[in-house]
């Protein structure tokens, strides 16, 4: 049987299910291409990440198609429902990433709190005639330790998220409509580990806390941050998505900035992808990365072996 991996797949996910007798590709084939390819090799497994879609033309099309795979969480890029109805397995890999996702927000945090991501554009520009201007420019920032994390969206990434707050010292505040309460079990070296217990509060208390904002929500139709929630939000917030374009309102974001309510917030996803807003890239107050949340090697690793072994599983 043979697999199309149209938007790659680490090299661990390859040999797990090449040594199970199945037939790998990674070619990339463009949109427009694929059910012509796809009917052609006679492909029964599609895997994708965020660059392909999978609709519903595409799944009426392919009658050699088995299973549909997502490297990561969401499956917005997939009509789920509807592949299910003609027969088809839908698999993603909602653990595999969450952690690497977590550790961006935090990168981004930490940037931001203490300037990096200004002062790493400035000093190659001015750091030899301007030092001490740039020194007196970026001598005001903050800890995160002691500062409330709230948490909007307190699934598998959620928690993960959580967890590096704990350990950085921070209080953990989180909104969730599906859960009311969770137990996260910090793991530290030689065995040792502590638990915590997080239960879940209003949307509103959430954003009236909390000093740090994570989104961790899946596509929505409407924002889950607009004007009104920015209103209520503490002044000086520090937010982040890593989650979806298009939850978090970016013109209102921008207002929000120029208001002095956010004192700067990390995007990782955009509304328009992948060509972002200008007045979001020109933004000082704003640290910015292309979608990659999941990007480690430990995820990908992850990502790979996990749909290899739900491959296994359905088909052998």
């Amino acid at each position: 049987m043979k697999i199309l991996a149209n938007d790659g797949i680490s090299q661990s996910g390859i040999d797990a299910l090449e040594s199970a007798g199945f037939e790998v590709s990674t070619t990339t084939v463009a949109q427009e291409q694929l059910i012509n390819y796809i009917n052609e090799n006679n492909i029964t497994v599609l895997l994708v990440r965020s660059a392909t879609t999978v609709r519903k033309d595409l799944i009426d099309a392919c009658p050699s198609l088995k299973i549909i795979g997502r490297g990561g969480v969401g499956m917005d890029n997939i009509d789920v429902d509807y592949a299910r109805e003609k027969g088809l397995k839908v698999i993603n890999t909602p653990a595999a990433s969450s952690h690497s996702v977590g550790e961006l927000v935090f990168g981004h945090f930490y940037g931001i709190a203490r300037f990096l991501h200004n002062a790493n554009r400035d000093m190659p520009l001015e750091g030899d005639t301007n030092f001490k201007g740039l020194k007196k420019a970026y001598a005001k920032g903050i800890e995160l330790k002691g500062k409330t994390l709230g948490v909007l969206g307190f699934g598998r990434i959620g928690q993960a998220t959580a967890k590096i707050a704990l350990g950085a010292g921070m209080k953990v505040v989180a909104y969730d409509p599906y859960m009311e309460k969770a137990n996260l079990k910090l793991d530290f070296f030689d065995g040792q580990s502590v638990d915590f217990n997080i239960t879940t509060i209003s949307k509103e208390d959430v954003l009236k806390q909390s000093d740090f904002i994570s989104l961790h929500v899946p596509a929505q139709k409407e924002y889950i941050i607009d004007d009104a929630e920015f209103n209520i939000m503490k002044d000086g917030v520090i937010i982040a998505n890593a989650a979806r374009g298009g939850v978090l309102n970016e013109v209102a974001l921008v207002k929000a900035i120029e208001s002095g309510k956010v004192t700067g917030a990390a995007l990782d996803v955009f509304e328009n992808e992948p060509k972002p807003e200008l007045q979001l890239l020109m933004n000082s107050s704003l640290s910015l990365t292309p979608h990659i949340g999941a990007a480690t090697n430990e995820a990908q690793d992850r990502i790979g072996t996990e749909l290899a072994t739900q491959i296994k599983e359905i088909l052998l």
